[in-house]
């Protein structure tokens, strides 16, 4: 049975981000509002923790997962970014995109797309996340909630609570935050790619 925090999504609690963090340490399944949808999230080294959550979303091998960033600074130690790059994001973040780059060395392999060796990052504008990320210092590996068989992420927390109270260690109900994906963009290259449009905005880009 999993516990199920209400967090206040402008002012989060602080106990309450200290047991959720804790949870996470200790290789829990943590679902959590963001900027997009909601999300599943565990600690980045965590093996076990990682093959839980591909079990409840049914994904297979070449599934992404996207490193869940407090800011930009973090973004240099888990991937290798072009000043041009560089910018666009900064432009972007915090916000409802998520960046797929090349990995660096200190991604585990796990992680990094195994034919591309990229990863996915992102930087919401969500309180709750925000202070889980200043508490927990690292990175949340995470995807977003979309459970199988279904087109869009969940958006109502007693809603996944029905479905998935069973499933992971922590739902935290951080309010309606959505249902739409976030807007993904491939930086591998020179020029922009477009893979994924959704809550972001891309008419500028």
């Amino acid at each position: 049975m999993s516990q199920f925090f209400a967090i206040h999504p402008e002012n989060p609690q602080p106990r309450l981000i200290h047991q959720a963090v804790g949870i996470i340490r200790a290789g829990g399944i943590v679902v959590y509002p963001t900027d997009s949808s909601y999300a599943l999230g565990c600690h980045i080294g965590d093996k076990a923790a990682m093959e839980k959550l591909q079990r409840i979303r049914q994904t297979d091998k070449d599934h992404n997962f996207t490193l869940v960033c407090q800011d930009l600074s973090e973004i240099a130690s888990y991937a290798k970014v072009k000043n041009e790059a560089f910018r666009l994001m900064k432009s972007l973040t915090p916000g409802p995109y998520t960046f797929i780059l090349p990995a660096t060395h200190e991604v585990p392999r796990r992680l990094q797309h195994p034919k591309r060796k990229t990863i996915g990052l992102r930087v919401p504008d969500h309180a709750i996340v925000q202070a889980l990320l200043r508490e927990l210092n690292e990175p949340i590996m995470s995807s977003t909630l979309i459970l199988p068989d279904q087109a869009l992420p969940e958006t109502d927390a007693y809603s996944i609570r029905e479905q998935l109270e069973h499933c992971v260690d922590l739902i935290i109900d951080g309010g309606y935050c959505g249902f739409e994906a976030t807007t993904v963009l491939d930086l591998t290259e020179d020029v922009p790619k477009v893979l994924r449009e959704g809550k972001g905005k891309i008419d500028h880009l």
